[in-house]
């Protein structure tokens, strides 16, 4: 790859973060980034993607990676510093590596710099901040750091059902389902539900701790945590969620971009795409269980909590962020719940709600880029 030298006087310039594959390229959705390169020009910012090893925070220009619409091909080329970092460092354990944190570290106490999204939620530690307020506090199902047999068996007694998911899970994966039964004859039988790919695995255990050697097994060494099951509105006898999608915008303040709707799969016990979940209409889902009128007041309190919620994470986490997607469940009574939030949004499958998104990503850089300028 020739490298070039690239000027572009002082247009203001974003960053993509991310790191290095082993093809001396860069790790990613790389589609995302063109697409976000695109909108930049179409907006008036330069946009490229740069690896946290190539960033140097004293140099006039960096080696960074151009997409060439003509040839539709990436090149590496010398570009201009940047003004604003978007970081999509792709995974957790990339994020984590000690040169990637040494470069976010370095960013974040830069005054001329100004980085959103410095890095990955952490499940257990999003729902302390989130119980620490009062105002978020009602949409929070009971969550617990899953640390012994007593514990679960504990929640397994005062909620019909109960999941555990990884702190650090992405896209569904590693989630498990359990419920707790008495038979006719008084006996207790625990049903553990566990998510492979797109199939559901079903085990039955006469013992608690019969069940707690399986959890034990199929969690490894990862942290989890217990939450309190929630009986989600259903439609066609399948669970659903609503996935909404919250940034800033051109003025630096929350607002949400939309909300879709992710309907469980035949054989899952989560609403995620990857694991057989599939797309609907929020609209159609919520005035199939509620009527077309409540369906519209519901809407209009999901957006409405989506904010609050996005506005105390980001407080309560002490820095700056740009955007995140937030898992939000309505129970049969109507009552709003939060399950997650991801402050690297894989991208929406949704065509209004991408090229809104793309939008903002790029206006809110340029707020990042005058307000520095004034700073």
């Amino acid at each position: 790859m020739d490298v070039t030298l690239h000027d572009q006087g002082q247009k203001p310039v974003l960053a993509i973060l991310t790191v290095k594959n082993d093809q001396r390229q860069f790790r990613g959705n790389a589609d995302n980034f063109v697409d976000l390169i695109r909108t930049g020009q179409a907006l008036g910012a330069d946009v490229y993607v740069v690896a946290a090893a190539d960033l140097s925070l004293t140099a006039k220009q960096v080696s960074g990676y151009r997409y060439n619409f003509e040839k539709k091909r990436w090149s590496r080329e010398l570009v201009p510093a940047p003004h604003v970092i978007y970081n999509r460092v792709p995974y957790r354990k990339m994020e984590l590596l000690p040169d990637v944190q040494q470069t976010l570290q370095a960013i974040s106490r830069s005054k001329s710099l100004s980085l959103f999204n410095p890095s990955f939620f952490n499940k257990w530690t999003l729902f302390e901040w989130l119980n620490q307020s009062r105002e978020s506090r009602p949409f929070i199902p009971e969550t617990l750091q899953l640390s012994s047999a007593q514990e679960l068996d504990r929640m397994l007694r005062e909620h019909d059902f109960v999941y555990l998911k990884p702190v650090k899970g992405k896209a569904g994966r590693g989630i498990m389902r359990l419920e707790r039964r008495i038979s006719k004859g008084q006996q207790t039988e625990y049903l553990l539900f566990v998510q492979d790919d797109k199939q559901m695995n079903r085990f039955a255990h006469s013992s608690l701790d019969a069940l707690w050697q399986q959890v034990s097994e199929q969690r490894g060494s990862k942290e989890y945590i217990v939450q309190q099951g929630i009986t989600l509105s259903r439609f066609k006898q399948r669970n659903y969620d609503l996935r909404a999608l919250v940034q800033k915008t051109g003025r630096g303040r929350w607002a949400v971009t939309g909300i879709g709707a992710r309907v469980a799969g035949r054989r899952s016990i989560t609403t995620h795409v990857p694991r057989g979940g599939s797309i609907d209409d929020p609209l159609k889902l919520l005035t199939h269980a509620f009527g077309a009128s409540e369906a519209k007041r519901l809407l209009k309190r999901v957006h409405q909590t989506a904010l609050k919620l996005a506005s105390h994470i980001e407080s309560a986490s002490g820095h700056q962020l740009g955007e995140m997607s937030m898992d939000l469940g309505i129970d049969t009574s109507g009552r709003i719940w939060f399950f997650e939030a991801n402050s690297k949004p894989m991208k929406f499958d949704e065509p209004h709600i991408r090229q809104k998104s793309l939008e903002r990503i790029i206006r809110y850089s340029l707020y990042l880029y005058k307000k520095g300028k004034r700073r």
